[in-house]
C-alpha cells in the first residue's frame, strides 16, 4: 500500500450527508424539508445563466446586447465570413412568375366587378406589382454574381449578406444559394413574426432581438452596400450607411442604388445640396445601376480607384 493509500485511509469519515445532499435529520422534521424545498425552487436560487425571467428583464438588457453581438460575431468568424456585400430592399417585391398570378387574379376580379372601386386600386397596384418585380430578378441575378465569386477562390471571399426576410433579401439570398455559394441572413424579431428565406444557409441565419446589434453586424463587414427599391426598412439602412460614411464614422466603401428612376423620385439629392443641407461633393458618396452586371461593374470601378485588391 502506498504511502498516499495509507493517509486516504487515515482519513476520518466524513459527519453528516454530502452538502449537495438533502438533510436526514434523526428527527423527522416535515416543516424543514418543505422550507429546504421552496429555497431550491425559488427563482432567486437559480443560477443567473440559467434564469430566463432575469435574462428577459429590463435590467438585464446589458448582458443581451453583449451575447448578442458575441454569439454573431463567432459564428461569422467560425465561418470565414470577413468580407460581405449587403443587399436591401422591399419585402414586398416578389418574383415575376408570382407578380403575374397576383396580376391575373386582380384583373378577373376588377374585370368582373367593373363598377368597384376598391378592386381598380387593387388592379393598379398589382401592375405596379408586376413592374417592380424585375428587381427581384436583377437582386436574383446580383447575388448569383457575388455567390460564384466568393466560390471561384477569390480571395477574400465575399458573402451576400441580407436581412434574411422575403422579397429582394429573398432574392439576393437565393442568387448566391444557386451559385453554391454560403449565403447569409440577419433576421430580426418583430411583433408580427418575419420567417427567415429558405434560401439563407441554416447555419448562417441569425435572429436578433435588437436593432441596433443587427445594424452593427450588417455594417463591420461590408464592403459594399446594394440598395434595391424599398420602404422603411431601406430607407433606414440606407440613410445610416450614407451618414456613416459621410461623417467618416466608417470606411468609404461603394454603395449602389438600383433603379435611379425610383430612388430620384424617392428623395431628392439635389434639392438637398441646394438647400445647404448637404455639401455638393456628398452625392458622390453612392452610384446608380440598372442592372446585376452594372452593380457589379461599379462595385469593381470603385475599388478600382481605391486601388482595393478586394475588387480586382
Amino acid at each position: 500500500m502506498s504511502a498516499s493509500d495509507e493517509e486516504r485511509n487515515s482519513r476520518p469519515e466524513p459527519d453528516g450527508p454530502a452538502p449537495s445532499a438533502l438533510p436526514a435529520p434523526h428527527i423527522p422534521d416535515l416543516a424543514a424539508a418543505k422550507r429546504l424545498q421552496a429555497i431550491l425552487s425559488s427563482p432567486s436560487y437559480r443560477k443567473a445563466d440559467e434564469d430566463i425571467h432575469f435574462l428577459t428583464s429590463a435590467e438585464a438588457r446589458g448582458p443581451r446586447l453583449e451575447l448578442e453581438y458575441l454569439k454573431a460575431e463567432l459564428l461569422l468568424r467560425r465561418h470565414g465570413v470577413t468580407d460581405t456585400v449587403v443587399v436591401f430592399g422591399s419585402t414586398r417585391i416578389v418574383e415575376p412568375a408570382l407578380a403575374e398570378s397576383r396580376l391575373a387574379q386582380s384583373q378577373a376580379r376588377a374585370t368582373a366587378n367593373p363598377n368597384d372601386a376598391a378592386l381598380a386600386r387593387q388592379l393598379a397596384a398589382a401592375k405596379r406589382a408586376r413592374d417592380n418585380s424585375r428587381y427581384y430578378q436583377i437582386a436574383r441575378e446580383f447575388g448569383a454574381l457575388v455567390g460564384a465569386a466568393r466560390e471561384s477562390g477569390d480571395r477574400p471571399r465575399l458573402a451576400i449578406v441580407t436581412g434574411g426576410g422575403p422579397g429582394i433579401m429573398e432574392a439576393a439570398n437565393r442568387g448566391a444559394f444557386e451559385a453554391g455559394a454560403e449565403t447569409v441572413g440577419l433576421n430580426i424579431t418583430l411583433p408580427h413574426e418575419q420567417l427567415p428565406n429558405s434560401y439563407v444557409t441554416p447555419s448562417l441565419c441569425l435572429r436578433f432581438r435588437y436593432f441596433a446589434l443587427r445594424k452593427m453586424h450588417f455594417m463591420l463587414r461590408a464592403r459594399a452596400l446594394v440598395a434595391f427599391p424599398g420602404g422603411f426598412g431601406t430607407f433606414d439602412e440606407l440613410f445610416e450607411t450614407l451618414t456613416l460614411v459621410q461623417t467618416g464614422k466608417v470606411k468609404p466603401i461603394p454603395i449602389i442604388l438600383v433603379g435611379e428612376s425610383y430612388w430620384r423620385r424617392a428623395f431628392d439629392i439635389d434639392f438637398l445640396v441646394d438647400e445647404g443641407v448637404i455639401a455638393p461633393q456628398d452625392r458622390d458618396i453612392f452610384r446608380y445601376a440598372e442592372t446585376a452586371p452594372d452593380i457589379w461593374e461599379e462595385i469593381r470601378r470603385w475599388g478600382e480607384r481605391k486601388e482595393d485588391l478586394l475588387f480586382e
